[in-house]
């Protein structure tokens, strides 16, 4: 066991974090030169595309120094705050950390974030300077920086460059001295931590998992603790770039298990893995299920494609344990799933792959959040769609998720940001400023006033520099109100949503101006009308497509006209109580843009 390290790269998106991976795989000879591409751990081409690790990987290296033989496990973590909790178990199955700083940004917020985790399991941190080799970095000031945050010494600090490879070898090196050597017993009843699967069209589900005291053999029966099923090992083995299978994984080692699950939510990250006959006395701590932060139905374009799309959700669910659905239905867009997602990041990502895997096109509603309503007698109802929310005469309160916000920016951008902070409903916790130049601004604000708009207008308004991460505090109570957009006097729930108060006035009315230029005309007269319960607060009409029906009147009395501009009247009316309005997709995209 002295000769494993296990370590994890904690990093800000962007700062290099995939390039030195690779560039470790190269020097330590786990990848040929031949197999060799950039981003190797990155398997899917979204995370190629957008340079984000979407999944978080596992690699075993072997390693060579003055004659000793090391293994090296390389736990890799995604880097974007929507999966947390994944980094947070990824961080729990490790010794060390590398802590990767880009040279020429400084330190972010996600980097700090994914830091104090690392630092609360009490790993041994290893600071790198990446990107030395850009003409514009400052290692100087980013060092300073880093001796701030973590108290090391300056010579602790290493220099790299992950595109020429630089300073790799003294990587290697500190990887071996620094990072503890992994605590266990063999002969202790088994305990591994899970802390990723993946899915396998022919093996079922392939739980990866380290080991923590025991020994695990092929054929062993074991047990999950969380959900308390029992499977049989059929293979258990090493992850290198391939799985490499092997009789018997032991304590320290990090491996993978296939015993043919079929069920994705069978398999929990987090939970712990123990033999049925002599299981250990307690799981391993800080397991807890996944919770969906932002909530959004799901639509199959054409209505007869909604089985397609339920057999779509089940084989993405199998890839992606995180994702919830149940199915509903709307009158304006027929049957599709109420879906549940860690952010908005993941939810953009599962739209895509949806698109991209399995070439369904699909209509998103309006992302909200779980909220809690309290009804007068007393009772809890979780809401997570606008239209589970009680009449207002049946409500006592209703309690919004907070979150606690942190954003790192360079002083410039400090007023427009915290105009926009506040303008979202924030509340500014602290100040702190980290250099002369940077800037930490702490908010406590609303969930769901972040998951619409809000990263995308922070970037436009610092330029790219601001970075931005949160965290859950719990629920507070609010002067919510469900706002109903109706078309020709009926609801279309798709269109719904639950908001403060104070916003609503400005909200509906945006809805229905935009509605109104996207809407085409009808035969007759459409009025849209935002709704607080029965007092309308907004409304636009749409004019009808007119026939000139007085055009073959020449001369002659007034009452022959006014006759056939009665009967045109007569029909329009009839015509509205029984026409249906069509909404274009367009419509439903519209609002989800509105600033």
């Amino acid at each position: 066991m002295e000769n494993i390290r296990n370590f994890c790269i904690i990093a800000h998106i962007d700062h290099g974090k995939s390039t030195l991976a690779d560039r470790l795989l190269e020097y330590t000879q786990t990848v040929s030169k031949r197999d060799m591409e950039a981003q190797v751990l990155d398997d899917m081409d979204l995370e190629k595309e957008r340079g984000i690790t979407i999944k978080s990987h596992a690699i075993q290296m072997n390693y060579e120094r003055d004659g000793k033989k090391y293994v090296l496990n390389l736990i890799d973590t995604p880097g974007h705050v929507d999966f947390s909790y994944e980094v947070s178990r990824s961080i729990a199955a490790c010794d060390g950390a590398l802590l990767i700083v880009d040279s020429s940004q400084g330190i972010q917020a996600q980097t700090i974030s994914n830091l104090y985790l690392a630092i609360e399991q009490g790993l041994e941190i290893i600071p790198i300077l990446n990107k030395i080799d850009l003409p514009h970095s400052m290692p100087e000031e980013v060092s300073d920086q880093i001796i701030d945050l973590i108290g090391c010494k300056y010579e602790d600090i290493l220099r790299a460059s992950g595109k020429t490879g630089q300073g790799v070898h003294e990587i290697l090196h500190a990887i071996v001295d620094r990072v503890p050597a992994p605590k266990g017993d063999e002969k202790k009843p088994l305990k591994a931590l899970i802390f990723d699967s993946v899915y396998n069209s022919f093996r079922g589900i392939i739980a990866y998992f380290r080991v923590h005291d025991g020994v695990i053999k092929k054929g062993d029966k074991v047990k999950f603790l969380a959900t308390g099923k029992e499977y049989l090992a059929d293979e258990v083995g090493v992850l290198r770039l391939s799985m490499e299978p092997r009789s018997e994984v032991k304590a320290g080692d990090v491996g993978y298990i296939i015993s043919g699950i079929k069920e994705a939510r069978e398999v929990k990250v987090g939970d712990t893995l123990t033999h049925s006959e002599r299981p250990c006395e307690e799981g391993i701590i800080g397991f807890e299920d996944v919770k969906p932060m932002v909530f959004a139905g799901i639509y199959p374009v054409e209505t007869e494609d909604f089985e397609e799309l339920r057999e779509s959700m089940y084989k993405l669910q199998l890839n992606d344990a995180s994702l919830t659905f149940e199915p509903e239905s709307s009158a304006a867009l027929g049957f599709g799933f109420r879906c549940g997602f860690l952010g908005m990041l993941h939810m953009e990502i599962i739209q895509e792959r949806l698109e991209r895997e399995f070439g369904m096109t699909v209509i998103t509603t309006v992302p909200n959040v779980s909220y809690h309503c309290y009804t007068n007698k007393g009772e809890m109802i979780i809401v997570n769609n606008p239209s589970d929310l009680p009449e207002s005469n049946y409500i006592d309160h209703v309690e919004e998720p907070f979150i606690s916000a942190t954003i790192i920016t360079s002083s410039d951008f400090v007023g427009p940001i915290m105009g926009l902070c506040l303008g979202k409903r924030g509340i500014l916790k602290s100040q702190v400023y980290l250099t002369a130049v940077r800037v930490e601004l702490k908010f406590d604000m609303p969930l769901a006033e972040v998951v619409f708009d809000f990263f995308d207008k922070l970037k436009t308004i610092s330029k790219g520099y601001a970075s931005f991460d949160y965290h859950p505090i719990g629920y507070v109570i609010s002067d919510l109100v469900k706002l109903d957009i109706l078309l020709n006097k009926d609801n279309v729930d798709a269109l719904s949503a639950i908001i403060h108060r104070e916003r609503a006035y400005d909200w509906g009315k945006k809805i229905c101006e935009k509605l109104r230029e996207l809407i085409p005309r009808h035969q007759f007269e459409i009025p849209i009308q935002a709704s607080i319960g029965a007092k309308v607060i907004a409304r636009e009409t749409i004019k009808a497509l007119r026939k000139d029906v007085t055009a073959k009147c020449y001369g002659g009395d007034i009452s022959r006209k006014r006759k056939l501009l009665e009967k045109q009247k007569e029909g329009k009316k009839r015509m509205r109580q029984v026409g249906s309005v069509e909404i274009p997709q367009s419509a439903f995209m519209a609002v989800l843009k509105l600033d």
